[in-house]
């Protein structure tokens, strides 16, 4: 190790410690993006140790990325530098939670089932169910803007975080929002910590609101020949009285994921037989309320699966329910488990337009010989995985060409297309982040202010950034 190794290794001993300080091989590989590991890995146990440890970086230059459970770090780009690795698990308290009035603050490390454990004994939840559920914390959930089933009832972090605390790029804690409901003082700073990939802060603490757990839940599924025929009985819903708590439609490729060994070795509970079938596509949906307001959910559903001309309607109850629900929550995860070079795009559209991509992504796969499973929420959000059976050169091309049809889909559509899943040596071939979008030059102005030095995430997200 050169000197000014030794001494950069020395300052962040005395920042955090020796035992929460990394640097062997094999601990570092834990960190690693794409194969590129940092120099040093460190776990603060305070928002001050954050802080610090980013003024140091900010005055050595070091390129930063904050992590948790490193559930989504092969998100995005390789970083153009990748000096340290900040872990935040050591933050992972219940600051303060008050049932009475739905709020909740929180270190970002907390895992995500641990919180749900701990709200869950006072009948309250976040609706934040996303992929790695097992594993995620909330900081990353937050930073990466996981897509959650229950969007269509909730919406999404956005609509339910009250507030937040993070470190900016030049080591300065900040504060945006507050801890209650009503809150109208000042900018939503924090929201653009939302979906920002730690590019322009490290957050130290969220604020939450909180929600009652529903009651008693049902799900539904029903069978169509068509996409056309599915996204019907979506528009027929929409129009209805009905608010239901998850609302997807999956392809007939979806069938083999979910019956397959990928999502068995997730431990969720087996999947009823013959809901999915892969030569048909299919409407899910699940709602919560009374016995009486179930009963007569199930007996709209019907009829207007009915008049859609759906093939088959079938019905779920109590742990049939979570399983199904755990698949829908998990398809990122499985895709993923499904293929040795799955590629996934995230796409966002209008939902009248949703049958225009559908058809699409079916025959963009179809026309290379790919595997293919998509998963689309009622609001206009699609998850469509190509599932090549090799990473080799060949399927590269084969999945290059097909994502190039289904983007160009997107941009007719007026929707775009990012790729959050796919090899890290394909990435160089795709548009990653979509097309950069009329707010790229804005997104510049603001790193600038939020991270002089460019020293968080460096390159890993949009044009760069």
């Amino acid at each position: 190790m050169s000197a000014s190794a030794s001494a950069v290794m020395s300052r962040l001993s005395e920042i955090v410690g020796d035992p929460h300080l990394a640097a062997s091989a094999q601990e570092l590989a834990g960190y690693a993006i794409g194969g590129m590991r940092p120099s040093a890995a460190v776990c603060p146990g305070s928002a001050q140790e954050v802080a610090e440890l980013i003024r140091f970086a900010a005055v050595e230059k070091l390129g930063v990325v904050a992590c948790g459970a490193r559930t989504k770090l092969e998100i995005g780009l390789l970083p153009r530098k990748y000096d340290l690795a900040l872990d935040v698990t050591r933050l992972d308290r219940i600051v303060a939670y008050d049932p009475d009035d739905l709020t909740l603050s929180v270190e970002p490390g907390i895992p995500l089932q641990k919180l749900s454990a701990a709200l869950a004994e006072r009948g309250q939840f976040l609706p934040l169910a996303v992929p790695f559920a097992n594993r995620a914390t909330i900081g990353g959930t937050i930073a990466s803007a996981m897509d959650s089933p229950l969007r269509q009832a909730y919406g999404t972090a956005r609509d339910f975080v009250l507030g937040m605390e993070f470190v900016t790029g030049d080591g300065t804690l900040a504060k945006s929002g507050g801890r209650v409901v009503k809150n109208v003082t000042g900018y939503d700073l924090h929201k653009l910590m939302i979906g920002a990939f730690g590019t322009l802060g490290v957050i130290t603490k969220i604020n939450f609101r909180t929600f009652p757990l529903p009651r008693e839940t049902r799900a539904f599924v029903a069978n169509f020949e068509s996409p056309a025929r599915a996204l019907d009985l979506r528009e027929r819903v929409s129009r209805s009285p009905l608010r239901p708590l998850t609302l997807e439609i999956f392809s007939p490729g979806v069938a083999d994921l979910f019956y397959g060994s990928a999502a068995a070795r997730d431990g969720m509970n087996p999947l009823a037989p013959n809901l999915l079938t892969n030569q048909a596509w299919a409407f899910t949906s699940g709602v919560a309320g009374t016995q009486e307001a179930l009963d007569r959910c199930e007996a709209e559903l019907r009829a207007m699966a009915e008049q859609a001309r759906g093939e088959r309607f079938s019905i779920l109850r109590g742990d049939q329910v979570a399983a199904a629900f755990g698949r829908k929550r998990e398809f990122v995860a499985i895709a993923l488990e499904s293929s040795p070079a799955a590629t996934i795009l995230k796409i966002g559209v209008l939902p009248s337009r949703m049958d225009e991509i559908l058809p699409g992504i079916e025959s963009a796969a179809a026309s290379e010989n790919l595997r293919c499973a998509t998963m689309a929420r009622g609001v206009g959000v699609i998850y469509a995985a190509l599932l090549p059976d090799a990473s080799s050169e060949e399927a590269r091309e084969c999945v290059a060409r097909a994502v190039t049809l289904i983007q160009d889909a997107c941009d007719k559509a007026g929707g775009d297309a990012t790729i959050p899943w796919c090899p890290m040596a394909w990435k160089s071939a795709f548009k990653i982040w979509g097309g950069d979008g009329e707010g790229l030059s804005l997104m510049r102005k603001l790193k600038a202010v939020f991270d002089p030095q460019r020293i968080l995430s460096p390159g890993r997200f949009v044009g760069g950034l």
